[in-house]
């Protein structure tokens, strides 16, 4: 496709795709603070629980860039 192989493609949409993906659920999360009137304890209950995952993604991304697996 345009002279890149599946496996850059892949690459490309893993760090990049993947990461505004998780920039607009990052949205999602604050909207849905703000729309129910959650508070600063509320937000921040929100945000810790709904992107725990993405935090561990991101740490797993951050250890393999640091042992060069």
């Amino acid at each position: 496709m345009f002279g890149f192989s599946e496996e850059q493609v892949a690459n490309w949409g893993m760090t990049f795709g993947l990461g505004a993906f998780m920039l607009f659920m990052l949205f999602i999360i604050g909207e849905l603070a703000y729309r129910s009137k959650a508070g600063k304890v509320g937000t921040f209950a929100l945000f810790f629980v709904l992107a725990f995952g993405m935090v561990g993604f991101v740490a797993k991304s951050v250890i393999q860039k640091m042992w060069g697996i």
